[in-house]
């Protein structure tokens, strides 16, 4: 046994030893071999330089990107970034920022992506992209991040100022996006300018792409939508994540639709039937919880459409012109499947609104879903300003903890004379008290 356990030891330093760190910079030149002290240039060069468990560390400062660092046009496309080769690691420097400006890449006819994650059991960690651009008048849409691969980390990424999406994620399992930011995206060239395309993160699953989870992101004025889940073909998690004035420029004239969580729905019925049946179903039951939407152009929480429910669990929506719409497609069959109807079959559990600007909930069959302990369920509870701690909707923009996570503020959080407090039912997270509270935030 003691033989086995020195065996495993001497492969485990081994494999420890073997593992290497490149760095890049943006001093940094292609022809050096990536060492801290002669970095390399080019993301693109470094993945050369690294194999399966190294680590590349980004060095602070901007990186202007130019033409000829696209590592390829395929089609309508120019990835400028393509990260392809398993197992490495793309981390900002400690305590540095690295930020990637697109501004010069203007390819003619091609829809441009930052940078594609190709590969699998990549971690990007802490990086700024910026200045993506749109080049192409008609329906089109740019990427910060586009996702194909499977078991990768997006952490800490800030995506603002682009006219792109900040995370497109398209096919591959386990992925997840941990800690992001996306705001400030706007395409203003194509389509008459209104950025109809440019949602703060997208998720538009092919089959067989499983267990991908949204967790401790933040999506604000983006010109579309803050999170949307259209065309999915498989479940997703979105959890403890805000959305907060989409669909708005920053001075809040109306942009494109706007809503904070449209999740689910192929297109109102303009994709074919056969492809339907083909490609999404069985449809799935996407789950939304502890989520905030708040001042969305649109709806807060929105079904957009869906041929099937959804759970949405302990979610806070506030301000939105509606705070919840349950909008489904009627059923799944040839002669229904474009045509809409109340929400049907969702698992409506714990959630909290207020102040709605239209409607608190709409277009919702409450007779074919599951309702437990929701604002509009309990006819005794009276919601007011005085159960929140802070209606200061300043908050939502300040700065992330050191670890990453979401700021820990005061805005609608529940006073402690509220009588949301302990109002829940449990579905099987952690509370405090006699049962969980209404809404995103678990009172201290």
């Amino acid at each position: 046994m003691k033989f086995k356990i020195l065996i495993a030891v001497v492969f485990l330093n081994s494999f420890f030893c073997l593992a290497k760190e490149f760095y890049v910079a943006p001093s940094g030149n292609d022809t050096n071999d990536g060492a801290i002290k002669t970095p390399v240039e080019t993301i693109k060069r470094a993945q050369e330089l690294a194999s399966s468990g190294d680590t590349v560390f980004i060095r602070g400062g901007v990186y202007t990107m130019r033409e000829d660092h696209i590592a390829q046009q395929k089609s309508i496309w120019a990835f400028v970034t393509k990260l392809d080769k398993d197992g490495i690691s793309y981390l900002a420097y400690q305590n540095e920022k690295p930020v990637f400006d697109y501004k010069n890449i203007k390819p003619a006819g091609k829809r441009i992506i930052a940078f594609l994650v190709d590969g699998n059991n990549i971690h990007i960690k802490g990086i700024e992209v910026v200045g993506v651009q749109v080049t192409l008048k008609k329906h089109t849409q740019s990427e910060c991040f586009e996702v194909r691969g499977s078991n990768n980390k997006l952490e800490q990424l800030s995506m603002h100022d682009n006219m792109a999406i900040g995370v497109y994620m398209l096919s591959g399992s386990n992925n997840l996006v941990l800690n992001c930011d996306a705001y400030n995206n706007w395409d203003s060239v194509s389509e008459g300018g209104k950025g109809g395309n440019t949602d703060g993160f997208g998720c538009h699953l092919e089959k067989g792409s499983i267990n991908n989870v949204f967790r401790g992101c933040r999506a604000w004025f983006n010109s579309d939508d803050g999170f949307d889940l259209i065309s999915n073909a498989e479940p997703v998690i979105i959890e403890n994540c805000w959305a907060f004035y989409n669909g708005y420029s920053t001075g809040f004239i109306g942009r494109a639709d706007g809503n904070g969580f449209k999740i689910g729905g192929y297109g109102a019925g303009k994709r074919p039937y056969n492809d339907l049946i083909e490609n999404y179903a069985p449809i799935p039951k996407n789950t939304i919880r502890f989520c905030l939407a708040v001042k969305n152009k649109q709806s807060g929480f929105y079904a957009n459409h869906h041929l099937e429910g959804n759970y949405w669990q302990n979610n806070t929506a506030y301000l939105n012109k509606r705070n919840y719409n349950m909008l489904n497609c009627v059923a799944l069959n040839p002669t229904d499947f474009g045509t809409d109807g109340p929400g049907w079959n969702h698992e409506m559990v714990n959630n909290l609104g207020f102040r709605a600007i239209s409607e608190e909930l709409t277009n919702i069959d409450k007779s074919r879903c599951i309702l437990k302990n929701n604002y509009f369920d309990l006819s005794q509870i009276t919601i007011s300003a005085a159960d929140f701690l802070s209606l200061d909707e300043k908050l939502l923009m300040a700065p992330r903890q050191a670890d990453g996570s979401l700021p820990d503020i005061d805005f609608l959080k529940l006073a402690p004379s509220s009588d949301l407090i302990d109002a829940g039912v449990t579905i099987g997270f952690p509370f405090k008290g006699k049962a969980p509270d209404l809404g995103c935030f678990e009172q201290k």
